[in-house]
């Protein structure tokens, strides 16, 4: 319901409502008059039309007042009601101004569009026309160029492109070289920076030492007794430790000469034991040297494990670590083979590190790398040696490629192998690491010629790999094939009795074959 219609319900049914309203206020009341007992019939009726009326004045009254309440109340919700229409119709008002201004907003950028799709239609049409136009000129200049040129349009392609590919090679070429030398350049001094570094974590501190052994004599009545009667003394000491001793070097000393370090160093600590106790027979002798024997492989076998804990590898066949002892004895151009091994271990290890190489492969191959210098009963260089006996005791094929490598025999097969190769260049050639007897060894090479020139049909002898094989050239018309077997065995007979060497000497003799006709 409507305030409208409830202000009208409330004045129809005002006079009713009057009554009702003016008994709930209290207005309308009867109080009968004190000290009668009733009243007569007209005095009811006058009291009761006195009642009457002024009941009605009241409800008229209060009809009034309802009337002016309910307008009252009746104008305020309309005022409320105008208000919200107002402030609607505001909001309204002020949407439809904001339409009108986006839709201004949006109209003037259409017609914005509008203009710049014509502007952009227009300039579509000039440049259509334009490329039109230069495609013409293009296609003009085509023919001119080849009518000129006297090519057609793939001739002229393909000699575009040889000449730029001619040019384009030239560059590249520059490039690469460019490139080149700068990597070399930084390589150089990189490798320079990693082999300085190497080799000062691998000084060592050792001098070149040499292979002369020699024990001073108390007085001289002790070298009589070292040659005994008839020389029984020294011959059995010679043939137990394998050695030659030299009595007329000098009055005090004697010299002991033998290829074999280790041979020669049992001949001297028995020799010098035997000085020592006096009791020199060939018992005595024998006693000494099989004793000096013992403690010489205990010897061995400890320099073995010292080397073997000095570069960090274990667990290897307890033969190796004898043979890797054996170098303490080993000298090679002076340089000491325990401390070569040690110091070229060292290197190897330190430019692995540096390099990124198998540092455990590079290890093992520097420890390993001349291990075939002491293997003195088999013929062969000390690389194939050294492999034959790595291969033996089943060492992986990594080391011993190392092994094989390491003089450039063979083409390096790993970046370990090179390190190995450098490692040992390094500690060989390094200042003050290696000193030859240069005298010596011309004169054992000389021997050894001469020694295989004094047979009848030689022409030519050569002495080569340090001593270690001669090449004997025969002349063919005096030795035939059958002869070459008995001679290079006759040679080898004569320089095994009367030269001292080290390790083994390989007799070659090579006999040419030539064949002869005469045209007639």
């Amino acid at each position: 319901m409507t305030p409208i219609e409830f202000v009208l319900v409330l004045i129809t049914l005002g006079s009713v409502g009057g009554m009702f309203y003016l008994a709930q206020k209290g207005k309308v009341s009867y109080k009968r008059p004190e000290g009668k007992a009733g009243l007569d019939a007209g005095e009811i009726k006058e009291r009761a039309d006195l009642s009457d009326n002024q009941l009605v004045l009241e409800a008229q009254t209060a009809a009034k007042e309802i009337k002016l309440e309910a307008r009252d109340e009746a104008l305020k919700i309309k005022r409320q009601a105008e208000d919200e229409v107002r402030k609607v119709r505001e909001e309204t008002l002020e949407l439809e101004k904001k339409l009108d201004q986006r839709q201004d907003v949006v109209e003037r950028k259409i017609s914005e569009v509008d203009k710049r799709e014509q502007e952009l239609n227009t300039k579509d049409a000039k440049v259509t026309a334009k490329l039109s136009d230069l495609d013409e000129v293009y296609k003009d200049q085509i023919n001119k160029l080849q009518s000129i040129a006297g090519l057609t349009r793939e001739e002229a392609k393909k000699e575009l492109l040889s000449s730029l590919e001619r040019e384009l090679t030239q560059e590249v070429g520059k490039r690469i070289r460019e490139a080149e030398e700068k990597i070399k350049q930084e390589a150089d001094v990189k490798a320079k920076e990693i082999l300085i570094d190497s080799m000062r974590h691998a000084s060592t501190d050792y001098v070149v030492e040499y292979t002369v052994s020699k024990v001073k004599l108390p007085d001289e009545d002790m070298k009589g007794r070292i040659i005994g009667k008839e020389g029984r003394n020294i011959k059995v000491f010679e043939e137990l430790t394998g050695v030659n001793l030299d009595m007329d070097e000098s009055v005090s000393e004697v010299r002991i000469s033998s290829f074999d370090p280790i041979r020669r160093e049992i001949a001297r600590v028995s020799l010098e034991r035997l000085i020592a106790d006096g009791r020199i027979q060939p018992a005595k002798i024998e006693e000494i040297v099989e004793k000096t024997k013992k403690d010489i492989d205990h010897i061995i076998f400890k320099e073995g494990e010292d080397l073997c804990h000095r570069v960090g590898v274990y667990n290897l066949p307890r033969d190796l670590i004898y043979m890797l002892g054996k170098f303490k004895y080993r000298f090679s151009y002076g340089q000491n083979m325990i401390s070569h091994t040690l110091e070229e271990t060292k290197l190897g290890v330190q430019i692995a590190h540096e390099v990124g190489a198998d540092v455990n492969v590079v290890k093992l191959g520097c420890l390993f790398h001349d291990i075939g210098k002491i293997v003195t009963d088999e013929e062969g260089t000390h690389v194939q040696l050294g492999v034959d006996l790595l291969r033996k005791y089943k060492i992986p094929d990594a080391v011993v490629n190392c092994v094989a490598e390491h003089h450039e025999d063979k083409p390096f097969s790993s970046i370990e192998s090179v390190v190995v190769h450098i490692a040992d260049s390094i500690s060989g050639a390094r200042p003050g690491a290696r000193s030859e007897d240069y005298e010596a060894y011309v004169k054992r090479m000389k021997d050894l010629e001469e020694a295989s020139s004094s047979f009848d049909g030689v022409e030519k002898v050569y002495a080569i790999s340090a001593g270690r094989e001669v090449r004997v050239f025969v002349k063919p018309e005096r030795v035939d094939d059958a002869s070459c077997a008995l001679l290079a065995r006759e040679i080898a007979k004569k320089i095994e009795l009367e030269q001292t060497y080290p390790g083994t000497v390989k007799v070659t003799v090579i006999r040419e074959t030539r064949v002869s006709d005469t045209a007639k």
